[in-house]
């Protein structure tokens, strides 16, 4: 049986393999290590798109494609019948969650402003001070999955109100559903988006949405970029009434003219969220478990349906 990973140093973070397994590392579609045929159980690079996902059309024996990352939308309806797709959730739990506290603390407390000072060498403190806090503020998650749930006992000792919300309420985990966000949002100081890129989200955060923050509040996207509306952000964002941190944008990487850019109330950070030290031994042991698994005949974990 023949595996293909995108990382040579992440078949040795995969653990004991299953006899008679062959792992061969390929980084790319023009860098086959040997002829697709054979190929049953394939780990792509992370963040994979393009090309990458179609070279899954070349390889007839396929039947698991693992993830390193915990979106699957580039893969969702581009893999043939009798494939199964499988996620990193739980991977990129704790590197999310610490990347959206970051944020938020970072556009409470002014940091972008007080890094721009520093570039000019100005010690700025009656210009930003005093800053906003974390603290006493109500924070609503869109997204109540693994990395919600993290997120969720990182802001617990901030003194913050937490609300959840997602695609379904969960009443018994004091989870509210999504269609209940027009009545949340204008009560929410700061939200963060962690949702996955489904049809169903695809443009979530829209003008209609945008306009029931209430003046003052943080949005945080650390989903993926279509998620959001870009022209009806960049509108509201640009009156200033609201703040924005996104590690994630549309287009994705974001042209060097784009007027997000150019505004001083927004935190960008190049789709970084998930880019960690840890993130490789993390997510190859999960590849690894779930190639045993796979051998052993056993039921796999994390298998994407309905586009997550």
């Amino acid at each position: 049986m023949k595996v293909w990973v995108a990382h040579e140093h992440g078949i040795g973070l995969m653990g004991a393999l299953p006899a008679g397994v062959t792992v061969e590392t390929v980084s790319g579609p023009d860098h086959l290590p040997s002829d697709p045929a054979g190929v049953s159980f394939w780990v792509p690079p992370f963040l994979a798109g393009g090309s990458t996902v179609g070279l899954a059309e070349k390889l007839p024996d396929l039947k698991v494609v693992q993830l390193l990352s915990a979106g699957a939308d580039a893969w969702v309806g581009r893999l043939a019948a009798g494939v199964t797709l499988c996620d990193a959730r739980g991977v990129h739990d704790s590197s999310t969650a610490e990347w959206v506290v970051t944020a938020i603390l970072s556009h409470l407390r002014a940091f972008p402003a007080f890094v721009r000072a520093q570039a000019r060498r100005e010690w700025a403190y009656e210009e930003f001070t005093p800053t906003d806090e974390l603290a006493g503020k109500r924070v609503l998650i869109v997204g109540a999955g693994s990395i919600g749930a993290a997120l969720n006992a990182r802001l617990a000792p901030f003194e913050v109100e937490v609300t959840r919300v997602a695609r379904t309420p969960r009443p018994d985990e004091g989870v509210h559903g999504v269609a209940e966000l027009p009545a949340l949002l204008p009560a929410a100081d700061v939200v963060v988006v962690i949702v996955p890129l489904t049809d169903q989200t695809r443009g979530l955060i829209d003008a209609e949405f945008l306009a029931a923050l209430p003046d003052g509040a943080l949005l945080v996207n650390g989903a993926r970029g279509p998620v959001a509306d870009t022209e009806a952000l960049v509108a509201e964002l640009s009156t200033g009434r609201i703040g924005a941190a996104l590690d994630v944008t549309d287009p994705e990487p974001l042209p060097a003219d784009h007027p997000l850019w150019e505004l001083p109330n927004v935190l960008i950070t190049p789709h970084v969220a998930g880019s960690v030290k840890g993130v490789f031994p993390r997510a190859y042991r999960l590849a690894g478990a779930q190639l045993r698994r796979f051998v052993a005949g056993e039921p796999l974990t994390n298998q994407v349906t309905d586009g997550y």
